[in-house]
């Protein structure tokens, strides 16, 4: 289930998001500080997908434990994945995506980005931009699908690893003839072919470890 990051407990959240950081992105990780310092920026809207608290048992309790650092209360909902934008008034840069390992290949990162897409626009973007790693193989995929096309290079773009960044950009209103896919649609292909790699975890925007070569992020 996507919902806004306010309907969560502010604290679960940035514990939550911290540990899958580390989980999915090594060395590129954001540490706590920097996970609060984000959501709390100016202009930044963030999703996550969560299991309620009602489905919060056996494995689901275990996992969410481990994401925030203490036994998991049965009241507290498992975050499963988290993306976010920054929009600057014109454009919405898309600042992260990611997913649990335990969770991945579900189309959940597709579904985190079919939001992301929908909310851009009816907050006025007038285009969404990424950055990801040359090599997140998974998350062009999923990028390509949402109708996402390359501008440039940015050369050693993700530190400490110096690996280069493509720049890609989704027109949010384009003038088309005739009938085209809804974002929803897309995503919800994604789930029903068992979601990419890449649909399981974008920071550049983010899903696998070290800053989106893996199944579960794709920055």
């Amino acid at each position: 289930m996507i919902v806004d990051i306010d309907a969560v407990d502010r604290g679960l959240a940035v514990r939550s998001i911290t540990r899958l950081e580390a989980e999915l992105f090594g060395r590129g990780a954001w540490n706590e500080r920097m996970v609060r310092d984000e959501l709390d920026a100016p202009a930044r809207t963030y999703l996550l997908d969560i299991e309620p608290p009602a489905a919060n048992a056996g494995d689901a309790g275990d996992v969410a434990g481990e994401l925030s650092g203490a036994p998991a209360a049965s009241d507290e909902p498992v975050i499963r994945g988290y993306a976010g934008f920054w929009y600057d008034g014109e454009d919405a840069e898309l600042m992260t995506i990611g997913v649990g390992k335990a969770y991945q290949r579900r189309g959940i990162a597709a579904a985190l980005l079919a939001a992301l897409v929908d909310e851009a626009k009816r907050q006025g973007a007038a285009r969404m931009l990424l950055e990801v790693r040359v090599d997140n193989d998974p998350a062009m995929a999923l990028y390509q699908r949402f109708g996402f096309e390359r501008m440039g290079l940015r050369k050693r773009y993700y530190q400490p690893e110096g690996i280069d960044a493509y720049t890609m950009s989704l027109d949010l209103n384009p003038r088309i003839v005739g009938f085209a896919p809804s974002h929803t649609a897309l995503a919800q292909t994604a789930s029903d072919a068992g979601g990419a790699g890449a649909a399981d975890a974008p920071h550049d925007a983010k899903e696998s470890n070290e800053n989106t070569t893996t199944n579960g992020a794709t920055r």
